[in-house]
């Protein structure tokens, strides 16, 4: 199948943009290929301290005939989705030791849930960990002892700020072993009408709790379709996962089974032998607009918009949001995942999952099937589905057909013809949507805006009962220079009540909403944002806005609305208190959220 024409041109274009920079990151790559990660270089005294502690294994480290890995840890036991990394070091260990090898935890980088910290002060940092996971596992890595890296983490920012170390680090391969969803538990259409039951005031917080806890009651990632599992199937349509290894449950044979695969594989790939796969042949421009088309074509999640930008600049590649938006108009929406349908993240899997899309797309022309991936020859292995046999993994030929159309449909035949993602742009600066879960006749909202220049405001201004019309409600002064960009999720169910109640709804922000961000018009990312006099610091109480997701227009529709100067906000109490303090250079350094709103890249 002949490659569609805009992936194609958009590919192409990437190519021709990222030149001078995927060029210097591949001579710096090389030079570095060069240099290491031979443990040669490492004087006796060198050596001696790295494998002090490791007993048996010195051995094999002070030969330097067999590999080395070294594994990155994003364990921590609050976050579900990272407990049961707690048992992957051993199991990596006993595998590279039966292999003749060797393995070593060399750091763990830390690990926050948005999940814990929504609505709250400590969301303000949330953004700026991935830099910080980046940052501490470039201190890990650059100990230069290591043939190859397995990278533990799943959720919102871990995985990125995984990639951009493992882009940094490009001269070794780089295998990302997942921990998996949890099983499902209360069905998340019924957690969310349990949330807007609380905000109605028709409940109270013992009935929220109950509900609550039914849905996310046990190990694994959240089971709807968010950040943390947007991140599994971008890194497995990205070739950096096993085929088959995103949702497969934590704390199982199979699971175990593909930790063990995954380590086996990370050994055959180090320069020491004959199919030397290092992570920048991974992360090159293909594999992230297979990535991008993979986002699309599941309607995954919004931050991956500014998550991407940020992991390809690290490997040289350049991404602007044009390109966002020509994949999305190109890619078929194949997928109903809450929360744009009722099926979860299990459901998904058991239906035909990533294996039965990426077939479908690679048939139908939407992917490069000649992307270099951690194994065989390209991204068709990734159609196969790993199987226990006799306790160990082994790939078979996936179904080849959707097991539930009502989750999963050809690409010939999908849920809408083009993707879960739309750019937006006027007056008011350039956005995004998440289409996907937005009904086609609440796509256009224009309407007089109400001003917010944080989220409980918002709240505290529907408990009030102060919105009775079609409203545009726009919080701003929330973007990453401002305070980190937070996500404010917390304003879907309140928002959502008010559609319900048959007004036209939009949200319009400089921060983020999350993958989770649902059936209210939302756009954000808004940029250049309020806090760098971007257009939303010039809009009143009252202004008309029209937010149009058909066309992608985001504009003030007032006289005169350019001619305004923004006005500045007094942001002293976002630095300090909860960590925020520390973070102040980043405050300060942070770029624009259309280039990944980045610190160290």
């Amino acid at each position: 199948m002949n490659l569609n024409a805009t992936i194609q041109d958009v590919t192409q274009r990437i190519v021709e943009r990222s030149k001078p920079t995927r060029s210097a990151y591949l001579e710096k790559i090389s030079r570095a290929a060069e240099n290491g990660p031979r443990r040669a270089h490492l004087t006796c005294g060198n050596q001696a301290h790295a494998y002090a502690a490791m007993g048996n294994d010195q051995n094999e480290l002070i030969n330097g005939k067999s590999a080395n890995i070294g594994i990155i840890s994003a364990y921590n036991d609050m976050l579900s989705a990272h407990q049961p990394f707690e048992a992957f070091p051993a199991l990596i260990k006993d595998t590279a030791r039966n292999n003749g090898a060797t393995a070593q935890l060399a750091g763990g980088v830390p690990a926050m849930c948005d999940g814990v910290t929504q609505g709250q002060p400590g969301m303000e940092l949330s953004l700026f960990s991935r830099d910080v996971i980046a940052l501490a596992s470039g201190v890990a890595l650059s100990h230069n002892t290591f043939d190859a890296a397995i990278y533990l983490g799943v959720c919102d920012k871990i995985v990125p700020g995984l990639i951009i170390a493992a882009a940094t680090f490009g001269h070794i391969p780089a295998i990302f072993l997942p921990a998996g969803p949890m099983t499902s538990g209360l069905p998340n259409d019924e957690k969310a009408k349990v949330r807007q039951q609380f905000a109605k005031g028709e409940i109270g917080r013992k009935e929220l709790m109950a509900a609550e806890i039914a849905s996310y009651h046990g190990p694994g990632t959240c089971t709807f379709y968010g950040t943390a599992n947007t991140n599994q199937m971008l890194m497995e349509f990205m070739g950096l996962h096993l085929p088959g290894a995103s949702f497969v449950n934590p704390n199982t044979p199979l699971r175990d089974a593909l930790t063990v695969a995954g380590t086996e594989r990370a050994l055959e790939i180090t320069a020491l032998g004959n199919d030397y796969r290092p992570a920048s042949q991974v992360l090159d421009e293909k594999a992230f607009v297979n990535g991008i088309v993979g986002l699309m074509a599941t309607g995954g999640s919004t931050n991956l918009v500014l998550h991407l930008p940020a992991m390809a600049r690290a490997a040289g590649v350049l991404l602007e949001t044009e390109d966002f938006e020509a994949i999305s108009s190109a890619t078929p929406l194949m997928a109903k995942v809450y929360p744009n349908g009722l099926a979860d993240v299990n459901h998904f899997h058991a239906a035909g999952g990533l294996g039965y899309m990426i077939g479908d797309l690679l048939d139908n022309g939407y992917l490069h099937a000649d992307s270099t991936t951690i194994i065989g020859n390209g991204l068709g292995d990734y159609t196969k589905e790993p199987k226990l046999h006799e306790g160990r993994v082994i790939f078979e030929d996936g179904t080849g057909k959707s097991l539930n159309e009502k989750i999963l449909r050809t690409s010939k035949e999908p849920f809408q013809p083009t993707g879960g993602l739309k750019s937006l742009c006027g007056n008011l600066g350039i956005g995004i949507m998440k289409v996907s879960a937005v009904a086609q006749e609440r796509r256009i909202v224009e309407a007089k805006v109400r001003v917010f220049s944080d989220q409980q405001p918002v709240k505290d201004a529907f408990n009030a009962g102060e919105f009775t019309e079609d409203t545009i409600v726009v919080v701003r002064f929330q973007g990453p220079h401002a305070n980190g960009m937070p996500e404010l999720h917390s304003l879907t169910p309140t928002l959502s009540i008010l559609q319900d109640r048959g007004l036209k709804i939009a949200l319009v922000t400089d921060g983020r909403m999350s993958g989770a961000s649902g059936k209210v018009p939302s756009a954000i990312h808004v940029s250049p944002e309020a806090a760098l006099g971007g257009p939303l610091a010039k809009l009143k109480d009252g202004d008309c806005v029209r937010v149009d997701a058909v066309t992608g227009l985001l504009q003030c529709l007032e006289d005169g609305f350019e001619d305004r100067a923004p006005i500045t906000m007094d942001l002293s109490a976002n630095n300090s208190g909860l960590g925020r303090e520390l973070f102040d250079v980043f405050r300060k350094n942070v770029g624009l959220a259309t280039a990944g709103a980045g610190v160290v890249v």
